[in-house]
């Protein structure tokens, strides 16, 4: 692992080097990947030179204990060796998180769909609730959301919502959030008091960037309509609802949120340019998919990843079997403990998978 880290400071400060040029400089595109690069390697160049240096004082150490002849002296380097030799075992263990595989993905923002599952007007009620609890968890981190595509029901439900959620490390948190959600409660319009069980699904998906998927204006049909819905102000009478059809995959994005043309036909541009790259990743992460199976964050839609049982007041993840109690808070956004949870077993799985590769790998050549 010392070698793998010796290699990463040589090409960090390579990277420094190429960006205090002025060519690099002008050229947007070239400027722009070394910086993310730089973002990258920071923080794995910084503890690697925090352990150089506590490294350095525990050799320090060593090298007075075998030539010092002052008890006292000898004793306090001991001391310092042991505290040293502390800090460097916690400084690899930081590092060998550092080095884990990293998601491409993870610095991007996000698109969330949410859709109301079995249970007809009950899972659209839910789903609107699901879209309260994630926006309202943004708002408490600093990120900015944006809806950009809702069809909702008479009663107030969602029947589907799309929005945006910008900010750093979003899909980082949210993408563990991706699958079916189930709610056990007893419906308003429920006489006899019978808890009913209804589904909504979860989709988290990176936004794709205008470099990464190339879209022929030729395979877009683009339809102007009048703005429908449940009724009142938030109805544009006017044809600034959009409609995209994508011929070669057959996607349709209707938009209809701003009451500007042009911006509901930029926010549907964004969700097709989404879904697109969400689809050649879901491909090509298919046809790379290993052998070893993450219990946490596959990412699979048709997983029942939660229940939320109103009656009892407790959440509970399947994936990690985590229940919760906190419910009024848990929907309110404080969702940031389930967060770190999903985070840290993610994490654990990886490592019992890179230790196991390792231990593999030793026993190959021995």
């Amino acid at each position: 692992m010392l070698e793998k880290l010796k290699e990463i400071e040589e090409k960090f400060i390579g990277i420094e080097s190429e960006l205090a040029k002025p060519e690099v400089v002008s050229d947007k595109e070239k400027f722009r990947a070394l910086m993310k690069e730089h973002k990258t390697l920071l923080p794995i160049v910084e503890k690697y030179r925090e352990y150089c240096a506590e490294k350095k004082n525990e050799e320090e150490a060593e090298e007075i204990i075998a030539e010092t002849h002052d008890a006292e002296l000898k004793k306090m380097a001991q001391e310092e060796r042991a505290a040293s030799k502390e800090k460097c075992k916690g400084f690899l263990d930081e590092l060998q998180l550092l080095l884990l595989p990293h998601d491409p993905n993870d610095d991007k923002n996000v698109i969330i769909e949410i859709r109301g599952g079995a249970g007809g007007d009950e899972a659209a009620l839910f789903a609107y609730n699901l879209y309260r609890m994630y926006t309202m968890y943004a708002a408490s981190v600093g990120w900015k959301t944006e809806i950009i595509e809702l069809n909702e029901t008479e009663l107030g439900g969602f029947k589907e919502v799309s929005f945006l959620v910008e900010g750093e490390g979003a899909y980082s948190k949210l993408k563990f959030e991706s699958g079916v959600h189930r709610v056990q409660r007893v419906p308003e319009t429920e006489a006899s008091g019978r808890i009913h069980t209804s589904t909504v699904t979860v989709a988290v998906l990176p936004e794709a960037e205008d470099i990464e998927i190339e879209i022929n204006p030729a395979d877009i049909k683009l339809e102007s309509c009048k703005s429908s819905g449940a009724g009142g102000q938030h109805v544009n009478k006017t044809e600034s609802a959009v409609r995209l059809t994508h011929k070669p995959t057959g996607i349709v994005i209707e938009c209809q949120e701003e009451r500007s043309q042009f911006k509901n036909r930029d926010k549907a541009m964004k969700l097709l340019r989404t879904k697109l790259y969400d689809m050649e990743r879901t491909k090509r992460d298919s046809e790379l998919a290993s052998a070893r199976k993450s219990q946490v964050g596959t990412g699979d839609r048709s997983e029942r990843i939660r229940t939320y049982n109103y009656p009892q007041g407790r959440i509970t993840d399947h994936r990690i079997g985590l229940t919760v109690y906190n419910f009024e808070n848990f929907l309110a956004g404080d969702i940031g403990g389930m967060i770190n949870a999903l985070i840290a077993a993610d994490t654990a799985e990886k490592l019992k998978g890179e230790n196991n590769e390792n231990r593999d790998s030793k026993n190959k050549y021995t």
